[in-house]
């Protein structure tokens, strides 16, 4: 009789990865730079000293290195709450009476809740390791808030956070949480910017967006002393730390003599996907594998699904350089739905470049069906999902469901990104029956896709 593998698949913190993977470098057709939005010419790290910390510029322009070490205060760091664990949903599996295998990355286990604390702590130590004394950033649902407010109070950094409106509204124990690490949180868009001004002056009710909310943080980086921006999502430095998810993943899932076929992430900027498929998508672009890579998106803001492949720029103000990736148009304002951090115009260039090389595929989803999957997984799991992560809960479960009809015995894999226990309000809505679909029509999008900027190629 067959061993049956357990609930939990944990590495020993002596096999956690001690480097990260640079998923460009094995990358055949790299993606197009980032341009200098004053020059219209390709950025050089240099260009971006200004806002970003000269290692992590240095990251984000590397097409050729495949692993970077991960340096030894950040693995001392990572110890306190990783490896984190691969967990089989067998509950999940009975219920649906599935012959598929359903596994999932849990990255909830850490005080901010969600994996994005793994770039946090990277760029906390970056900046500290420049010799810097404040970061801005921004938040969408409130999870890199969180998240970066504890790695800053580690690394004894002060924190500066423009948190999305609506979701400052929605989620004010977030608020406090970050309040609580030490930093200050301003909802976006604010009176304390320029660009915050000209927003509210376009439209004082906006629920605002992560747009905005970059727009605030870069200019407050760009006009305060010994002060940079750092980002939670979408930029390649951020994917390169979070393809630790993606490397534990894949060893955990050797150790029980595992290969998922079909990989299902949920995505907003594209840092959880980016790094949950890391070595996976490796083993594609090498063809040593053919595993199926699914991006799942809000209907309500579906970049990949119905935007354009262009260069655009990453945030409302238009004061950061141009990025070619799946864009609504950076000046695209999401419903104030409970998608929370997945709340963003564009998409990753690495991402996007590898959808439209057909790498990978994408669908999008209504907030009613993820929350009816949300509410499913709770009850069969234990575990409160984020709205975020039960994005890739419901393709999971629909992808288990074909293979019940079609008695296909596939392995799948997807990443649990983090709790759900500061959602409580989009939760409530749901519940009530009160949570609506908003979908943006065609006529709304075309609207912002004539205003792109006009870039050859």
């Amino acid at each position: 009789m067959l061993k049956q593998v357990p609930h939990k698949i944990y590495l020993t913190e002596e096999q956690m990865p001690k480097q990260w993977y640079n998923l460009r470098a094995d990358m055949k057709e790299k993606p197009e730079p980032m341009l200098n939005p004053a020059t219209g010419k390709p950025a050089v790290k240099e260009d971006l000293y200004p806002v970003f910390c000269e290692k992590l510029a240095a990251q984000e322009l590397d097409d050729t290195t495949r692993y970077f070490d991960i340096p030894e205060p950040v693995l001392d760091f990572y110890k306190i709450y990783r490896p984190s664990p691969l967990m089989r949903a067998y509950n999940l599996e009975k219920a649906l009476d599935t012959p598929a295998k359903i596994y999932f990355k849990f990255e909830g286990n850490n005080t901010s809740g969600s994996h994005k604390l793994n770039s946090a702590v990277a760029q906390a130590y970056y900046a500290k390791e420049q010799g810097l004394t404040k970061v801005t950033t921004e938040t969408g649902a409130g999870q890199w808030g969180t998240a970066l407010s504890e790695a800053c109070a580690y690394f004894g950094l002060d924190l500066t956070v423009f948190m999305v409106k609506c979701s400052y509204q929605q989620k004010p124990y977030r608020k406090n949480v970050m309040q609580t690490f030490g930093a200050s949180v301003v909802p976006s868009p604010s009176n304390t910017t320029k660009a915050g001004r000209a927003i509210l002056a376009e439209n004082p009710e906006t629920g605002g967006s992560l747009g905005c909310a970059i727009s605030e943080a870069v200019e407050t980086a760009l006009h305060t002393e010994n002060c940079r921006y750092v980002l939670g999502s979408v930029l390649n430095q951020v994917l390169l730390h979070q393809s630790i998810i993606g490397l534990e993943s894949k060893q955990a899932m050797e150790m029980i003599d595992e290969y998922p076929d079909v990989i299902i992430g949920c995505a907003g900027g594209g840092s959880n996907l980016g790094g949950l498929i890391a070595p996976f998508m490796q083993d594609k672009l090498l063809g040593r594998a053919n595993p199926r890579i699914v991006a799942v998106e809000p209907a309500s803001c579906p970049s990949l699904t119905r935007g354009r492949y262009a260069y655009d720029f990453c945030d409302v103000g238009k004061v950061t350089p141009l990025a070619k990736m799946y864009t609504l148009g950076s000046g695209f304002m999401p419903s104030p739905d409970h998608a929370g951090g997945l709340r963003y115009h564009g998409m990753s260039p690495i991402l996007s470049k590898l959808y439209h090389d057909g790498y990978m595929e994408a669908v999008s989803v209504r907030q009613t069906d993820v929350f009816d999957a949300a509410v499913q997984f709770a009850k069969l799991e234990s575990i409160l999902p984020a709205p975020e992560s039960s994005h890739a809960i419901r393709t999971a479960i629909d992808e288990a469901l074909k293979c019940k009809e079609s008695g296909e015995a596939k392995t799948i894999l997807f990443g649990l990104t983090g709790t759900g226990y500061f959602d409580m309000t989009a939760y409530d809505s749901y519940l009530k029956g009160t949570m609506k679909n908003v979908i943006p029509t065609d006529e709304q999008l075309e609207e912002n896709f004539r205003k792109l900027p006009k870039v050859n190629g």
